[in-house]
């Protein structure tokens, strides 16, 4: 990139002769580098997997939010005045941030859990159209898959919390989705809001005292950032709880049912390495996500007391025993 266009001899992915500029690209994390570690892993060898190792054939600035949105808009900025050559982003408000603040240097979405087109990213799934393309999930439709897993899982529940965080204007589309597919089936969903970790123990107390039965915990770079106190909360509680990524039941969560996000990042290379041999985002179509995982811990549901059915375990791509 010179001055935010496109230079007219593109990067090829393989080393590049002693001297030559190496392709620089802008990585924008919603988390930390810590929690992220398996996506980001992914993204790093479908990298190799084309020619392009790190600080070799190719330089990577990395801004980690740190599970802070507020800060993706300056973080994004940072690294359009680095001059990269794309930008990698994952999460709606990681993407508007980098949206807002060019749009002419390639953004490259690794994982979106949001209709791109819906929330003006792209202009179609086909034909992006702008400077912007890369991986998207509807998770309207998980979130429904998620409802009808805690019904199996949980045979007779009737009362379900939904932990959402308050002033994430993409995360309503999702939670409605969840209050539509637990009344579709006769439960009782009460939504709990939190916006800083503080907030997180009287959000558990407040459904336990509600006498509720189970919590689905909605998708953010914040909560999974946060994911170890949240799944601590879940024990102390005693509330089974189902999250978004399989990293929660790692870490001793109970189920989790979502969008193989490493597959994501994997993927999302390729995005990378055409736009850096001279193909334009706008002509690149979005991708869907087509690997899903759900995985159950055992030694969770014995210590929560529950028996999970023979024909869920039987359909779960992991089981933690």
């Amino acid at each position: 990139m010179v001055g935010g266009s496109i230079v007219a001899a593109p990067l090829v992915g393989r080393p590049q002769p002693a001297g030559q500029a190496r392709a620089h690209i802008g990585f924008l994390g919603n988390s930390d580098p810590r929690s992220g570690t398996e996506p980001l892993e992914a993204f790093r060898q479908g990298l190799r997997d084309l020619g392009w190792i790190e600080n070799q054939t190719i330089v990577i600035d990395y801004r980690w939010a740190e599970g802070k949105v507020e800060r993706l808009p300056a973080l994004a900025a940072e690294l359009v005045q680095l001059k990269t050559d794309l930008v990698v982003v994952a999460g709606g408000v990681a993407t508007r941030a980098a949206q807002q603040a060019t749009n002419s240097v390639p953004i490259v979405i690794a994982a979106i859990l949001i209709d791109p087109v819906s929330a003006g990213f792209v202009t179609s799934l086909a034909h992006p159209g702008g400077n912007i393309t890369g991986l998207a999930s509807q998770y309207e439709e998980i979130v429904t898959k998620q409802v009808q897993l805690l019904t199996e899982a949980l045979p007779g529940l009737s009362r379900l919390a939904l932990l959402s965080l308050r002033g994430n204007p993409y995360l309503q589309t999702i939670v409605n989705a969840a209050l539509a597919a637990a009344e579709k089936v006769h439960i009782n969903a009460r939504v709990h809001e939190v916006k800083e970790t503080a907030e997180f123990g009287g959000a558990f107390r407040a459904a336990r005292d509600s006498r509720t039965q189970a919590i689905l915990v909605m998708p953010t770079p914040f909560f999974n950032a946060q994911r170890v106190l949240l799944v601590t909360l879940a024990a102390r509680y005693g509330m089974p709880a189902l999250y978004e990524f399989r990293e929660y039941v790692l870490d001793g969560g109970l189920m989790s049912y979502g969008v193989d996000l490493p597959d994501m990042y994997r993927r999302s290379a390729t995005y990378v390495d055409r736009i850096l041999k001279g193909a334009k985002p706008g002509d690149l179509p979005v991708e869907r996500a087509t690997k899903f995982d759900l995985v159950i811990n055992l030694k969770t549901a014995k210590a929560l007391g529950l028996t999970i059915p023979p024909s869920l375990l039987d359909r779960a791509d992991r089981v933690i025993n």
